[in-house]
């Protein structure tokens, strides 16, 4: 990659392979991070929230470093550090410490249920950051997609005004990803994929490693091999290798497309607290799952395939 390189030189080798493979590369990205959840459970049994969230953004820069520097990579542009800072803030900082921090109490597949947003809240962020107007009916199931996840989360608390501070980190977490998961699609076109992520965990390397030594300082580590286990692919697959497939798939697109095979992670990840570890599905997580699944799709799919637009009315088009 040349700093003089134009945004289309660079796009070539990364949408040539078609919309097709596009899918396929997000299907890898989103199994590989429908693990993330159940993992992090396993970690936080034996390892503290801060070393979970931190530690792992600094093994996955270490990577991102290696494969920079053998690859001889160059510098992103000025404007592309401030994108990048979006990125490193969304998914290498706020998502990994929110989640690591809620699943120290919430089970798994209670947190599936409420990440189960993601997809509607990556579609609003690329709505937002496109500056598209899609119809009311997107951010009428959107707001329903997001009423089922609170009702979910009051439900399983013990009912209303018991609201876990989990959900609250959940949703956050949410809302981190989701701004991350916009912004990096749409650099990854001009970065590529994998440098993308890359360059993001080595933008925030000096905050995480700060955060590492000061959670180590406050807990010596001491865990079991499964919890070790269960941090190396945090931080190898959930942060580094997961995203070159998940980045890909966003960068050949459609993005908005390329989202929606995020629909099926909270069934795969509620599947593996139930496999993995052995956690009980109620009706109550099924039904919650479902609501918010479907409002998921229904918000994905009216963005794209929105109500014609009146002739002369000069709406954005959908990317």
């Amino acid at each position: 990659m040349r700093d003089n390189s134009s945004a289309t030189t660079l796009i070539r080798p990364v949408v040539s392979s078609g919309p097709r493979n596009g899918l396929w590369w997000g299907l890898l990205g989103v199994a590989a991070f429908s693990f993330t959840v159940p993992f992090t459970r396993v970690a936080v049994a034996g390892l503290s929230p801060l070393f979970i969230g931190s530690g792992r953004a600094v093994v996955a820069a270490v990577l991102a470093v290696f494969a920079l520097s053998l690859t001889r990579q160059r510098l992103p542009r000025r404007a592309q550090w401030a994108r990048l800072a979006v990125v490193a803030a969304g998914v290498v900082v706020g998502f990994p410490l929110l989640t690591s921090f809620a699943l120290t109490t919430a089970p798994a597949s209670h947190g599936a249920v409420v990440i189960a947003l993601l997809p509607a809240a990556t579609a609003t962020a690329a709505v937002l950051r496109g500056h598209e107007r899609p119809p009311a009916a997107f951010w009428a199931v959107t707001a329903m997609g997001a009423l089922a996840a609170i009702v979910f989360a009051f439900a399983q608390s013990g009912g209303f005004g018991q609201l876990h501070w989990a959900d609250f980190l959940f949703l956050g977490a949410v809302a981190a990803a989701a701004i991350g998961y916009a912004e990096g699609g749409l650099l990854a076109r001009e970065l590529g994929a994998w440098q993308t992520v890359s360059w993001a965990l080595v933008l925030a390397s000096p905050l995480m490693v700060i955060l590492t030594a000061l959670a180590v300082a406050q807990q010596p580590l001491s865990a079991t091999p499964a919890q070790w286990t269960a941090f190396a692919y945090l931080g190898v697959v959930s942060m580094f290798l997961g995203f070159f497939a998940w980045y890909r798939g966003l960068a050949i697109g459609p993005l908005a497309q390329v989202s929606q095979v995020q629909l099926i992670q909270p069934v795969l990840t509620i599947c593996w607290a139930g496999l993995l570890l052995g956690e009980t599905l109620t009706w109550t997580t099924i039904t919650g799952g479902v609501a918010v699944i479907l409002c998921a799709a229904a918000a994905v799919r009216v963005r794209l395939h929105p109500r014609p637009a009146p002739p002369g009315a000069g709406t954005t088009a959908p990317r």
